[in-house]
């Protein structure tokens, strides 16, 4: 839990702005408003004009008071902001004048802590106010904002309210075995097991594809020595990061950087040269960090230079393609301003470019694959604690299906309480309480 100290903190970012927030909530918040504002009373959800004054009397700043009464407020405790003029100086002035009226400086998230603990959102929410704080780009925001409006926490709630069904009946039959029970009640719970299972799974698997939404979506591009591959990086980020020649193995370690295609981000990986052999040690770590990187991306582009005859480094870069599962892989056929000398029977799909020209169509190709990642209504979890949580609720759902089938309900029961834990890890914390509630509402055991 948390104590009732009246907690205040800076509510904007640091730095010149037109505004600055001074946000106070708790017991007190109110009371010290009223100090420093020497006015007799605030009317809830008003703004109104006032100067601000130190313990001296002297004026501080003339502000905007907004007072939330408890518990219709961000905390549900009484808050109140104060809107002054932006600057490090203001804010700071008076921050201090509310700290000298008796509050302590919020910890870090504790507003929001104040908030579930009160209440007021539930643990997904939480999390997506705080991604969404930190979001990069259009993708992120959408998703984030569905999650903020109860999206993932009805999807929770459907899923707890089946499980609670199962787990009700069971110890019914298990302390009643004598009452009299529905005949098909093991159907339904086998049928809802089913649909569970199939919603776990289908969530699992697009979190994992759409995972890039809010860090980015990771793409590699990879190739032999001197193909291309940072002539590249530099045309899609617009500037030089990377260094050119025409000395085979310039780039020795991956490079990352991000870039806005569309409305996502991509953090893009310009990684070494994959050479068919090499006696250099650092090149060596550079070509294992190259298919590390493939490994972990979202999207690969592979180059090929149109030059220069296919020869065993490309066929290594095709073979690897063809051992890489579940990668979005665009082939390149670049330098295409020079002479043909490349066996395109070797590229089944591909895409001609050179980097001395426009890249568009590889852009082009690359924002259509992120559209169909990320235009979809599919569940989507937003953290690894979120995805463990679903992943364990899984794992017990399978481990539950047998002991319902041999009719061994205490294992049963066991695995069904387990998964009810975990998935409430994700929104509130699951209580015995809620299972008896459905096991006395809707059962006559009083009989």
């Amino acid at each position: 839990m948390f104590d009732d100290n009246t907690i205040v903190a800076i509510a904007t970012a640091n730095g010149i702005g037109s505004i600055s927030i001074v946000r106070v909530s708790g017991k007190q918040a109110l009371e010290i408003a009223l100090k420093i504002s020497k006015r007799e009373s605030l009317k809830p959800r008003l703004a109104t004009l006032s100067t601000l004054y130190t313990k001296s009397d002297e004026a501080i700043d003339e502000a905007l008071l907004l007072y939330f009464k408890a518990p219709f407020s961000f905390t549900g405790e009484d808050i109140v902001e104060f809107q002054c003029h932006g600057g490090v100086a203001i804010a700071n002035m008076v921050l201090d004048e509310v700290l000298n009226c008796g509050a302590r400086i919020a910890n870090p998230g504790e507003f929001s802590k104040r908030a579930f603990f009160n209440g007021k959102m539930d643990l997904s929410k939480a999390e997506a106010i705080s991604k969404i704080i930190e979001a990069r780009s259009e993708d992120a925001v959408k998703l984030l904002a569905k999650q903020l409006k109860g999206e993932l926490s009805n999807f929770v709630e459907d899923i707890r309210q089946d499980l609670l069904f199962m787990l009700a009946y069971t110890e019914v039959s298990i302390d009643y075995a004598e009452d009299d029970l529905p005949t098909d009640i093991f159907e339904k719970i086998e049928e809802k097991l089913k649909n569970i299972k199939e919603k776990l799974e289908n969530t699992l698997e697009a979190s994992k594809r759409r995972e890039g939404m809010i860090e980015g979506f990771k793409l590699a591009i990879i190739g032999k020595p001197n193909v291309g591959k940072s002539s590249l990086l530099n045309k899609l980020l617009n500037y030089d990061r990377a260094i050119i020649s025409d000395i085979a193995g310039t780039t020795r370690d991956t490079i990352e950087e991000s870039v806005k295609i569309g409305t996502h981000i991509i953090k893009i990986v310009d990684t070494a040269g994959i050479r068919d052999e090499t006696s250099d040690v650092i090149e060596k770590i550079g070509i294992e960090k190259s298919i590390t990187a493939i490994n972990e991306a979202d999207i690969v582009v592979a180059l090929f230079d149109n030059s220069k005859p296919c020869d065993k480094e490309d066929e290594k870069i095709l073979s690897l393609l063809h051992n890489t599962s579940n990668k979005q892989i665009l082939k390149v056929l670049n330098k295409t301003d020079l002479e043909n000398n490349f066996d395109i029977s070797k590229l089944d799909d591909y895409t001609n470019l050179s980097t001395k020209e426009s890249i568009q169509p590889l852009v082009t190709k690359i924002e259509k694959i992120l559209d169909t990642n990320t235009h979809s209504d599919e569940m989507t979890l937003i953290s690894k604690r979120q995805i463990d949580s679903v992943f364990q609720t899984l794992h017990h759902i399978n481990e539950s299906s047998m002991p319902l089938q041999t009719g061994e309900l205490e294992f049963f029961a066991h695995h069904i309480t387990e998964a009810l834990h975990f998935i409430s890890n994700i929104t509130r914390p699951y209580e015995n309480d809620e299972m008896l509630d459905v096991m006395f509402g809707e059962f006559c055991l009083g009989k």
